[in-house]
């Protein structure tokens, strides 16, 4: 489900009409639309104020978890697979703060480009994360499972 999918849900869940959104967001109606429809990304800010308004995480509408409490939000929790070690955590860390990030070829991103940018970094690097310990967990089976036949 899409960044907007999740707000519209989200919005006539709660019975809140665009319009409502739009004020407190200080935008028209039509451009709150467009964010609905997928048209535009909301900047960073202005999804944590959209999860906010819909009383629930930016993690929620981003699609990272399926857990739309505010509490992640509220308590500035970041949301990690189970599975993901310290180890991991760091790694990712020092990935997103590199400053090479917030550049491509010479030019600064945006602040709303360089939130789309470390959300997929981010998901990739999961991805990746996942599949290197099952291919690493593989390795370890088989070669146990040659040192078994041998004794």
């Amino acid at each position: 489900m899409s960044i907007g999918e999740r707000i519209k849900q989200r919005r006539k869940l709660l019975q809140i009409t665009q319009l409502e959104i739009a004020e407190q967001l200080k935008m028209g109606r039509s451009n709150f639309g467009h964010i609905e429809n997928g048209r535009v990304t909301p900047s960073s800010s202005d999804l944590q104020k959209i999860a906010d308004i819909l009383q629930t995480n930016a993690d929620y509408l981003l699609g990272r978890t399926d857990d739309p409490s505010p509490q992640g939000a509220a308590a500035g929790l970041k949301t990690y697979p189970e599975w993901a070690t310290s180890k991991d955590k760091r790694d990712l860390k020092k990935m997103l703060q590199s400053p090479d990030v917030l550049y491509f070829d010479g030019i600064e991103f945006s602040d709303e480009d360089r939130a789309k940018m470390l959300g997929v970094m981010e998901t990739i690097f999961w991805e990746a994360k996942k599949m290197n310990k099952e291919v690493n967990r593989k390795s370890r089976e088989k070669k146990n499972n040659r040192n078994n036949k041998e004794l």
